[in-house]
């Protein structure tokens, strides 16, 4: 392979979506030297080129936030230049429905605008349309990503890794033990239908498949699988498109404005951790816990995260950061989505932060400094801290 750059950087993080922006945020504004590699040109990953515009509850649906920092932060810059309102009330009732919740609905394209602005301001080092395609391991450490762009091939190295890529990639190249689960076609996209205000006037979501898909995909993840996903969830589109114009509806009122330029998976890999959250695990909680997220399917569900599921013994200086923490079943449902995925950045971020200041690993970094550095960006990390009566 002929490297035609190099760079040097304190941490290197992979993946520019929701998880991959907060880790980069976090560490850059702690002073680290930071990278972020995305492989597509927008950040935000499924939140935005993935077009799933919902930004799931921040509370427990019974008036009681849960989650903050950097992930409440994202959410206020989505609306910043767009639409969304986070619902009156979500603060006084109770089993509140998720749409009555402290989440919104926002533009893709706003969310994106908005993190350029966030990434600018805190002098991270941006990689846009450049494809990690290997690392470079010293031991059972990764010492250096691999990447390619207009450039051609260049080597990125650093301390501290991230993996914020959603399909355990940095974890999978550098060999280690990672779990797989099935998956469902989904598809979500923004059309124009005339006289429909489901997101604004004229305009509406379309979802489809999750729930009412059987998993038939995978498990794991793999070349073949990505292009067979996303070109059976655009022919499942069209065939509902074509039943709308058969029966009767005119092209001129409904049509597809923007369909997903990525795969919308759900889960395929993750990162086998020295922990894995499991299902029935809401309101357990743990000595290392570094937040606390919502279900969002349904009130009165909170969750603690575990330090121990964002880290791995098969790579120690490597940390995971959104869906692919070491999250099981039920509770990989409940940690994948976009509030879960910026507080693990966050804490992955932070954490990076701790193993640079103290010489060691993210494996070996004492899980009590990142809480303490959690809690003085603004976070909550513990369940008993939040509901104290």
């Amino acid at each position: 392979m002929k490297i035609r750059f190099q760079k040097k950087y304190d941490v290197v993080i992979a993946g520019g979506g929701v998880a991959g922006v907060a880790a980069a945020l976090a560490a850059s504004r702690n002073n680290l030297k930071v990278a972020l590699v995305e492989k597509t040109v927008f950040w935000g990953g499924l939140a935005t080129a993935g077009m799933i515009l919902i930004y799931l509850p921040l509370c427990d649906g019974n008036g009681t936030q849960v989650t903050y920092g950097i992930s409440e932060e994202l959410l206020k810059a989505s609306m910043q230049y767009g639409p969304g309102k986070i619902p009156d009330g979500w603060i006084t009732g109770k089993n509140l429905a998720e749409e009555a919740r402290y989440r919104i609905i926002f533009s893709p394209a706003s969310l994106v605008l908005a993190m350029d602005e966030l990434l600018k301001a805190a002098n991270v080092d941006v990689w846009l349309d450049t494809q990690i395609i290997d690392v470079k391991k010293v031991g059972s450490k990764i010492a250096a990503v691999y990447v390619a762009n207009k450039s051609g091939t260049g080597e990125l190295s650093a301390k501290t890794f991230v993996d914020a890529t959603g399909d355990a990639d940095l974890a999978w190249f550098a060999d280690a033990n990672c779990p797989t689960c099935k998956n469902a076609i989904a598809f979500w996209s923004i059309q124009y239908d005339k006289g429909n205000t489901n997101l604004s006037e004229n305009v509406s979501l379309n979802a489809w498949g999750c729930n009412n898909a059987p998993e038939t995909y995978g498990p794991g993840i793999s070349g073949r699988l990505v292009s067979n996903f996303i070109m059976d969830g655009r022919t499942k589109y069209l065939e509902r498109l074509k039943a709308t114009y058969a029966n009767g509806r005119p092209r001129e009122e409904y049509y597809p404005l923007v369909i997903p330029s990525m795969a919308q998976f759900r889960h395929t890999r993750r990162i086998n951790g020295e922990f894995t959250l499991q299902s029935d695990m809401q309101w357990q909680e743990f000595d290392d816990s570094i937040g606390v997220v919502a279900d969002w399917r349904e009130s009165g569900k909170v969750w603690e995260i575990p330090y121990r599921s964002l880290i791995t013994k098969d790579v120690p200086n490597l940390i995971a950061a959104g869906r692919g923490i070491s999250s099981a079943d039920d509770a990989w449902e409940v940690t994948r989505v976009i509030p879960a995925a910026a507080l693990t950045g966050e804490a992955a971020g932070l954490a990076a932060v701790e193993a640079t200041s103290a010489g060691c690993d993210v494996l070996d970094t004492k899980y009590q400094q990142v809480q303490q550095r959690m809690v003085a960006a603004g976070n909550q990390v513990r369940i008993k801290n939040i509901y104290k009566n």
